[in-house]
C-alpha cells in the first residue's frame, strides 16, 4: 500500500486522492487565445525531474502541493497551497490558481 502525507489530514492511503495536474501559470481566461488555453489545459511539462503537482484528499476536499520526482516517482515533500505565497522561487498561488 502506497502513502501520501496529506499536510492537513497526515498519512493517508494514496486511493484516498484524486491528482490535479501540475502547478503552473494559468493564462488569462478572457485574453488568451485557443492555442494558449489549449496548451494550459492540455499540455505539461513531460521532462523527468522534481515536479509540482495538485492532489486532492477528496474525503475532506483539502488541495494541497506534492512535490514529486515523476521518474522514480519518490514523493520530496507536500505542503499547504499558501507556501506559495511565501516563497519566490515557487510559482505564485494567484498565478497557479486565477
Amino acid at each position: 500500500m502506497k502513502i501520501l502525507h496529506c499536510p492537513l489530514n497526515g498519512p493517508r492511503n494514496i486511493s484516498e486522492f484524486v491528482y490535479g495536474g501540475q502547478v503552473k501559470p494559468m493564462p488569462n481566461p478572457e485574453s488568451a487565445t485557443d492555442t494558449e488555453w489549449a496548451a494550459y489545459v492540455f499540455y505539461e511539462n513531460n521532462s523527468i525531474g522534481v515536479v509540482q503537482e495538485w492532489w486532492l484528499h477528496a474525503p475532506s476536499s483539502y488541495w494541497f502541493i506534492v512535490e514529486r520526482h515523476n521518474g522514480s516517482d519518490t514523493i520530496l515533500r507536500t505542503y499547504d497551497p499558501s507556501e506559495l505565497l511565501s516563497n519566490p522561487g515557487m510559482v505564485s498561488l494567484e498565478d497557479a490558481i486565477q
